[in-house]
């Protein structure tokens, strides 16, 4: 029986490759390349993907002008690592970057390096957060400070390190502005918004308490309006920035000839968002505007991984793919038919960010199938939200038996090893259907293609846990802890699932 996965490739590479020929047949023609990632901004917070209240005009405005993807997926809901996988085309554990803070190492291959090789001008501006092994990848780097994030354990006396530049789109403009203009770019514009901390005054007027829209996992205090208040004041910061870069490109003269994609690298920070494998956690807003090849306000159910963006801009680019040795799938043909459905799965994993934690999920859009390594652990948030209001009113409100069920998922000890959710009838992820028998052959089935991808990319489960470097209740350093050492591929899974 013929490989069905393979036989998909080929014949969607055939189709990519008449698209790219068919509107971009001369070198001279390749169009500039734009990321802007978000940091920390869930799926649904902008009016494109249909929040009534936060305040971001330029990018619906920017969906309105291209394709808006409805089911695009993270492939780990953590951000460097995310990064790492973004610029490789492979999935975090294939970066040598899963866990947070880990650079990437030397001799990794981007699509940054790929684009320069083939003659494009690359930059990057704002958050850094990918080590020093890749910065030759790129002609000029704007970066937001010398630290790029918030240190997780402070400088050398324990002070916290904030970035000078507080949304870290300070220099987007300025990357466009100072490009070579002999040549296409391709620019990789990092915020640091919406990413705790959050001070007052990021957005003027600033959003008020009755704008917020508190999700069910969620209690709804005065406590957590404020501090979600104070996240959408900084999305919607972003989104002037964002606002900024389109008119820079129009006034240059290349938007149209220029393709945008925006998207987050992971959800919001707050508990069961961050560092978790629901929705919350790994779905992104996705955002593609290209105004000379792209028909403006389309929408597109096709399901998109972020692994799939580096192969999709070699195509789009005609650069040679090969020396990323791309673990996507070219999606440049959904731009011109969003109608198409071009990969069947989406995978997600969770490593160390914080606290150990060890998770895999496959999703088909319909469904989705999360296995929990280490169950005897909880889903604590991670330390930024730990230390926030939201998580401390939490952990109050337990306490006192105030909490709903849907608002206990982070304090479940030990969770299940399997998570079965019908994100059609149950968005929020609140009913577990791995234990009913009338969903036991979607389960199997889920497993078996979690298996199968468990394999073909070489996933591991550590042959040690790497310990907490944060108290699992107030968020701060755990002094105690010196080194996180490094994970090798000592322990594999067989196709059946086991260790």
């Amino acid at each position: 029986m013929v490989d069905f996965c393979r036989l998909l490739r080929v014949v969607l590479h055939i189709v990519s490759v008449l698209f790219i020929h068919s509107h971009a047949a001369l070198a001279e023609n390749r169009p500039n390349i734009v990321l802007i990632i978000a940091d920390d901004m869930n799926w649904d917070d902008c009016g494109a993907m249909g929040h009534p209240s936060i305040r971001t005009p330029s990018i619906d405005q920017l969906a309105g002008s291209g394709i808006l993807f409805q089911r695009a997926y993270l492939t780990t809901s953590s951000c460097s690592p995310s990064r790492a996988s973004i610029i490789t085309g492979k999935y975090p554990h294939n970066t040598g970057a899963e866990q947070l803070h880990w650079p990437l190492p030397d001799g990794t291959a981007t699509i940054a390096g790929v684009l320069r090789e083939s003659g494009y001008y690359t930059a990057a501006a704002g958050k850094w957060h990918m080590g020093d092994a890749v910065r030759l990848h790129f002609d000029r780097i704007h970066e937001a400070s010398s630290a790029g994030f918030v240190l997780p354990t402070g400088d050398q006396q324990g002070k916290p390190m904030i970035a000078t530049q507080p949304s870290g789109c300070e220099d987007w403009e300025t990357a466009i502005l100072e490009r070579d203009k002999k040549k296409p770019f391709f620019l990789w514009l990092a915020a640091l918004d919406p990413h705790r901390e959050y001070t007052p005054g990021a957005l003027d007027p600033p959003h008020q308490p009755e704008d917020v829209i508190v999700p069910p996992h969620l209690p709804d205090t005065p406590e957590v309006r404020e501090d979600l208040r104070l996240y959408y004041d900084e999305i919607g910061r972003l989104d002037t920035y964002v606002g900024r870069v389109i008119d820079r490109l129009r006034s240059e003269q290349v938007l149209n000839n220029t393709i945008v994609f925006f998207l987050s690298d992971n959800g919001r920070p707050f508990p069961r968002d961050k560092t978790t494998l629901y929705d919350g956690g790994i779905r992104t807003p996705f955002i593609v505007s290209w105004p000379d090849r792209i028909a403006p306000g389309q929408k597109s159910a096709a399901l998109v991984s972020v692994v799939d963006i580096a192969p999709t801009l070699c195509s789009i680019a005609g650069a040679e793919s090969s020396i990323l040795d791309c673990e996507g799938m070219d999606f440049s043909m959904v731009l011109e038919n969003p109608g198409l459905q071009y990969r069947r799965f989406a995978f997600g994993e969770d490593h160390w960010h914080d606290y150990e934690d060890h998770c895999r999920c496959i999703t088909d859009g319909r469904f989705k199938l999360i296995r929990n390594d280490y169950p005897d652990l909880a889903a604590t948030p991670s330390a930024d939200a730990g230390r926030a209001p939201t998580w401390q009113t939490m952990l109050r409100m337990q306490r006192q038996n105030l909490l709903s069920p849907e608002q206990q998922g982070c304090f479940l000890q030990p969770r299940p090893q399997w998570e079965l959710y019908d994100l059609q009838h149950d968005p929020g992820e609140f009913r577990n259907l791995a234990e009913d028998p009338a969903w036991s052959r979607v389960l199997q089935n889920l497993r078996k293609e979690l298996d199968l991808w468990t394999e073909r990319t070489g996933d591991y489960l550590p042959t040690n846990r790497t310990p907490d470097e944060f108290d699992r209740i107030t968020g701060e350093p755990d002094n105690s802890v010196r080194v996180r050492p490094r994970r090798s591929k000592l322990e594999t899974f067989g196709t059946n699932g086991r260790y």
